[in-house]
């Protein structure tokens, strides 16, 4: 029988994680194919920028988004980003790590439930991701379809309180 490999998730801040490797998750198309916010192309500016905003959000609201990690390598970004009264929970995986949202996702949330900042998490799905079955077991709840920076999105709730 084979051994189960193991996967341990941290998270870590994204200026720990080399540009190239930011460069590379973010300018593969299979990552592009859910995220219809993505149109630029990603280099060495285009990575500064991203971490220098994401690392704002941190400063301004004391929470913000994580590079993720499995077995300390690195698998993608994601986290929880202040949007009005909301905290808009993302994630963003390489493909090679597609298979680890679920468990990535409760590890966040169950930090979400914890931290008393967060009353509720929003997500926001683009419609090319039919299935949002895991949101649901997590509790979420449908509320809309909804245009953000022109681009539409279905939105759920998940109440941590």
């Amino acid at each position: 029988m084979a051994a189960t490999l193991k996967h341990e998730i941290t998270f870590a801040r994204l200026p720990e994680i080399e540009p190239d490797e930011i460069i590379a998750h973010m300018s593969d198309p299979r990552v592009a194919e859910h995220m219809p916010l993505l149109t630029f192309e990603w280099d060495r500016v285009a990575v500064e920028k991203f971490v220098a905003t994401k690392e704002e959000c941190w400063r301004r609201d004391g929470l913000g988004h994580w590079a993720i990690l499995s077995n300390e390598k690195y698998v993608g970004w994601g986290g929880f980003q202040k949007e009005g009264d909301a905290w808009d929970y993302g994630l963003v995986l390489k493909p090679d790590s597609f298979g680890l949202g679920t468990r990535i996702s409760k590890k966040a949330i169950e930090f979400a439930v914890t931290d008393e900042r967060i009353p509720f998490v929003t997500f926001l799905l683009p419609p090319s991701r039919k299935n949002a079955g895991v949101l649901e077991r997590f509790g979420a709840r449908f509320v809309e379809e909804i245009e953000f920076d022109g681009a539409k999105f279905l939105k759920y709730r998940l109440e941590t309180e």
